[in-house]
């Protein structure tokens, strides 16, 4: 059996600041990761925290409201608007999107209230435009294709090059067999894999929403044990091994 000559725990200290800050740096990147999921696809359906329906309105649409504007209105954007004004816009949308209103009121209460956020954040539809107001009165089918397809291969590249880079300094780890490591290093890219590929799934059908919440939690949770186990063999471990908490009997 080959013998590991180089494991976290004895490497030199240069290369463990640069282990642990790219390891650091990942690991709170997932976090808010996790905190920007929760503020967009969390809030989908008005309410705080994930669920299977916040991700069926995100990918499938929240077709039995109706238009993208009234689900939003009636989901994540429920806060941003009072509740007078908001019903106005709900009534608006649901009674046929009348011209003279929109000069009169609506347009108005949409750059009070929202535009602040959609003329300067970006990726947020500009809703002074009626172009795209009129996109947003039509049926909610969730994410357009278009979307999809960017999303998919940035969120594939990206996240890819980031497990790879854990998976690689995971493998210098030791007390853990080959084949534990090589199931542990795998099941991030097959759990990504899994979660892109529910988005298109749920797309077409609101079961397979459960697939995308199993999948990012899949990943995550395998990230995580590879990055703590790094951590703690690069600067616990050594230090356990001088100090051992139970010294040999022979010891004076």
């Amino acid at each position: 059996m080959e013998i590991q000559r180089f494991t976290l725990s004895n490497a030199a200290l240069p290369l463990k600041t640069l282990f642990s800050g790219y390891l650091l740096v990942v690991g709170l990147g997932l976090l808010f990761a996790g905190g920007q999921i929760m503020l967009t696809h969390g809030m989908a359906d008005g309410k705080v925290g994930l669920s299977v329906d916040d991700i069926v309105y995100s990918y499938y649409g929240n077709r039995e409201e109706g238009s993208k504007l009234v689900s939003k209105l009636n989901g994540s954007m429920k806060d941003n608007a009072p509740p007078d004004v908001r019903m106005a816009m709900i009534k608006w949308a649901e009674t046929g999107a009348s011209p003279d209103e929109w000069d009169n009121r609506i347009s108005m209460d949409v750059d009070q209230y929202c535009q602040p956020c959609h003329a300067n954040i970006s990726g947020l539809p500009d809703l002074s435009s009626k172009d795209t107001m009129k996109k947003l009165l039509a049926v909610d089918e969730g994410q357009p294709m278009a979307t999809l397809t960017r999303v998919s291969h940035i969120h594939l590249f990206g996240i890819s090059f980031i497990f790879f880079f854990v998976g690689w300094i995971f493998t210098y780890s030791t007390g853990i067999s080959p084949m534990n490591k090589a199931i542990l290093i795998s099941v991030p890219f097959g759990f990504l894999i899994v979660d892109v590929l529910a988005w298109w799934l749920t797309k077409l059908h609101p079961g397979f929403a459960w697939f995308v919440i199993i999948g990012g939690f899949g990943y995550s949770m395998a990230a995580a044990i590879m990055i703590f186990t790094s951590l703690y063999q690069m600067w616990i471990l050594p230090l356990r091994k001088n100090h051992p908490v139970y010294p040999p009997s022979d010891a004076t």
